[in-house]
């Protein structure tokens, strides 16, 4: 795997999204999301979402690969905006490995 192709991208990407924080919204889309806040940025992640279904269901492969790569750029901008750590969301899906997905569906629902 090259530098550019591996596992550590999306923390490479929560960087560079970080680093835009405070940026001019003129000059960075990034910048700009931020600055619009959660509800801005909750309702693009949404658009990317239905983007990268209308894909699967009608555009193929490729379409899917550029939506979700769209929707996953969206999602870490969310987490930048929320304060979320992506060690957190690995460290919660770390705690979920091994459980089935009914398991830990249940287990929400006792909390």
């Amino acid at each position: 795997m090259t530098a550019e192709l591996d596992v550590w991208i999306l923390e490479r990407l929560f960087e560079v999204i970080e680093s835009r924080r405070g940026a001019d919204p003129a000059s960075s889309y990034t910048a700009k999301l931020l600055a619009a806040g959660t509800p801005t940025i909750a309702r693009k992640l949404t658009e990317e979402a239905t983007e990268t279904l209308m894909a699967a269901v009608s555009e193929g492969k490729e379409r899917v690969v550029a939506e979700s790569a769209d929707l996953l750029y969206h999602l870490l901008v969310l987490w930048a905006a929320e304060g979320v750590k992506p060690v957190e969301v690995w460290a919660e899906l770390a705690k979920r490995e091994g459980m089935s997905g009914i398991e830990e569906k249940n287990s929400r629902n006792l909390k």
